[in-house]
Formats: C-alpha cells, structure tokens, sequence
C-alpha cells in the first residue's frame, strides 16, 4: 500500500466516509486543508448520502483532480474536456479493478439499505465490507495518476 493508501485506510478506520477518507489523504498536497476537504465531502459516503450511486471514493477521486485540474472560471469547452477525460480515465482504472463505480453493485451480497442512517462502525462492519479496501484502491489509483502527471512526488 502507498502512503496515500494507508493515511485514507487510516482515515476510514477513524470514522470518515470513504469519500472523506480518499480526499482527506490528498486534500493538503493539493491546496485544501483537511477540515473544509472533509466537510465538502461529507454528502457523498455511501454511495452519495447512502443512496448507494457512485461509490463514495470514487467521488473523492474525482474532487481530488477537481482541485488539482478544475477551473472556476468560464473556460472553453476543450479545457472542460480535457477535465472530463481525466476523470474518465480514473473511473476506467477503479472499473478495471472493481467492474463498477456503483456502490450498490460492489455492495452486493452485503446489506444494501439506503436508509439515511449511517452503519455502526463496528469490528464486524470492516470484516465484512470491502469499504476499507476499497478506499485503498481509490487512494492508489489517484495517487498513480498523480505521479504520471508529475503532480506529486514520492
């Protein structure tokens, strides 16, 4: 596991959503610091508030490379998709790993509920999920992509 990897496992364990958990081991290196990275996460653990769509570290991917290559401005529609083909490539990566980037479907077999109400975070809830591995693939894959654009070095 990447050092990356480890601090967004690490994060998890601690009680952050998988999302919070990828962006939060990024979010410093990348020119946000760690309480507003994880506040701008928050709504999208589980599948986006537990809705069970995109998985959660995907979408902290994904606001990851926003930081890094997004624009806030009205830029022209060849910059918008050079943005989109990044992130197109990132979820190809986590499909050729995970066949989907949806939560319900990598959560199959595993309770589905899409009840608002968090799971407890017991030695149970990571035994039988794959969330925590996961959330370390996520990190690897990004922190990949990362070091191929010369965006980081380790």
């Amino acid at each position: 596991m990447t050092n990356h990897a480890d601090k967004a496992v690490q994060l998890f364990k601690q009680g952050y959503n998988c999302s919070q958990a990828v962006i939060g081991a990024f979010c410093e290196e990348l020119g946000l610091d760690f309480e507003t990275a994880t506040k701008i996460a928050s709504s999208f653990g589980g599948g986006m508030g537990r809705m069970r769509e995109v998985c959660g570290t995907v979408s902290g991917m994904f606001m990851a490379i926003g930081l890094e290559y997004g624009e806030n401005t009205h830029k022209s529609n060849e910059e918008k998709a050079k943005l989109y083909a990044r992130i197109q490539e990132l979820a190809k990566r986590f499909k050729e790993k995970h066949g989907t980037i949806i939560c319900r479907d990598i959560l199959k077999g595993i309770e589905n509920s899409t009840s608002p109400i968090p799971s407890e975070r017991t030695d149970e809830y990571y035994k039988k999920r794959p969330c925590a591995h996961i959330v370390a693939d996520a990190a690897e894959i990004l922190e990949e992509y990362l070091k191929e654009n010369n965006k980081i070095k380790i």
